[in-house]
């Protein structure tokens, strides 16, 4: 579905009709004309008269992590920028192949630690395709659901820091109330609230209660009035739509040779998204909308993930009507660990429990890749096995890590008071950026 509709052309045909003194101010100046000239080709260290190096970060929140931007101005214009990431490096690659496949899923909380589960579930995914492990019919529902659910979560926070670097406070709030909500459903449901750990190879690690049930059902039937309501303070707010449109353009043929994915490349009017190009888990059984707009601006990217947000709980909706009944687990006793009611009652299951903890999946020589859409973009898992216990070697494609190559063109040519506005539209993560 393309949306650059009526609603967003007549806002900044509105907003750009607006006269006031600050647009009798060029945005661009003469050093600027110049990098655009065909016949210049101005480096980022070539010396120029009256210009500056700033440092900006690697402070958080400030820069949404601890994310450094070496940027060079000519007055309050960004001429040139370098993101320099690094400063949350863990090395969770190199630790992969000292974990089980098992021991690892932890880890993969703590990529994107705003969409643990969409993690856990992406993680599990490459396993049991390395493995040959296909999950039960309702566990592959209930990812889906908790997949959506990590979603909206993501956007949420997204949509409440976003409003607030351009001085609008009061919708961090309410999008911090609708994220305590999902809170709550995921402590009923996981047993924790931040870092879930709750995928499982072959399985899930509990099964859904009626008491969740009944939770999600009432989270999505309240949820899009109180979208609505961030929308309507937000889509008319002439502050918000003048600090975000036009600001931080990348276009679609750019996002594309830089590997941007998710959101920030729907957002430049391409129509690409794993759940429909390359569908895994149920997504192929539901009925939904891939939105994307023109423009490739800050204002297009928080279309986009407002629109995103509706879809997820239509998805989820669906998956609550659909959901079988059936067990969570695979029946792979060598592979898929038992439940621990069965463990502490029957000696095969201990028996199993005890081989898989201490010794692991031995799973066939080879390597393999899969990749979802988590919130930020394709978040893939390339695994080479030589049959051990350990993946011999463990590659995360992180989307937040590929989406921070686009600053430099989303920089060039903004004055320097829209710098945090622009990296708060990509929406990364340094945890996942820097693994």
């Amino acid at each position: 579905m393309r949306y650059e509709s009526a609603e967003i052309s007549g806002i900044r045909e509105n907003q750009h009709s607006m006269q006031t003194t600050m647009h009798d101010i060029p945005r661009k100046t003469k050093i600027l004309q110049a990098l655009e000239d065909q016949n210049t080709n101005v480096q980022f260290d070539d010396p120029l008269e009256n210009d500056m190096i700033l440092n900006m970060g690697p402070q958080h929140p400030a820069t949404h992590g601890v994310l450094r931007l070496l940027v060079r101005l000519d007055g309050e214009t960004v001429i040139g920028c370098v993101p320099e990431l690094g400063y949350l490096h863990r090395g969770y690659e190199k630790l992969a192949e000292n974990c089980t496949f098992h021991e690892f899923i932890p880890h993969t909380d703590r990529l994107d630690y705003l969409s643990p589960l969409s993690n856990n579930t992406a993680y599990v995914l490459a396993v049991e395709k390395l493995a040959g492990i296909e999950a039960p019919p309702r566990a592959q529902f209930l990812r889906v659901i908790i997949s959506e659910l990590a979603r909206v979560s993501s956007h949420l926070l997204w949509l409440g820091t976003q409003a607030m670097d351009v001085g609008a406070l009061t919708v961090f709030m309410w999008t911090f109330r609708e994220r305590e909500k999902l809170y709550d459903i995921f402590e009923n449901l996981t047993g924790a609230r931040f870092t879930t750990s709750f995928a499982r190879i072959g399985g899930l690690a509990n099964d859904m209660t009626p008491e969740v049930a009944q939770m999600i059902w009432t989270y999505i039937k309240e949820f899009p009035a109180n979208l609505a309501e961030c929308e309507k303070l937000l889509n008319t707010n002439r502050i918000f739509v003048e600090r975000t449109d036009g600001i931080g353009i990348i276009s679609a043929g750019e996002a594309i040779d830089l590997g941007v994915t998710g959101p920030n490349l729907r957002a430049c009017g391409v129509e690409h998204d794993l759940r429909r190009t390359n569908p895994y888990l149920v997504y192929d059984q539901m009925d939904f909308d891939v939105p994307f707009y023109e423009g490739g601006d800050t204002l297009a990217r928080y279309y986009q993930r407002m629109e995103e947000m509706k879809e997820s709980t239509k998805i989820i909706r669906q998956a609550m009507e659909k959901l079988p009944k059936g067990d969570i687990h695979a029946g792979k006793p060598k592979e898929v660990l038992p439940r621990k009611q069965q463990v502490y009652t029957k000696m095969e299951e201990l028996i199993h429990d005890f081989m898989l903890i201490n010794f692991g999946i031995n799973t066939p020589t080879g390597e393999i890749y899969h990749a979802v859409e988590a919130p930020k973009g394709e978040l893939g898992f390339y695994m080479y096995s030589n049959g051990d216990a350990c993946p011999w070697r463990l590659k995360i494609r992180s989307p937040s890590f590929v989406n921070l190559q686009a600053l430099p063109i989303m920089l060039k040519g903004t004055m320097i008071s829209d710098v945090v506005a622009i990296i708060g539209s990509i929406d990364p993560v340094m945890g996942e950026a820097d693994k």
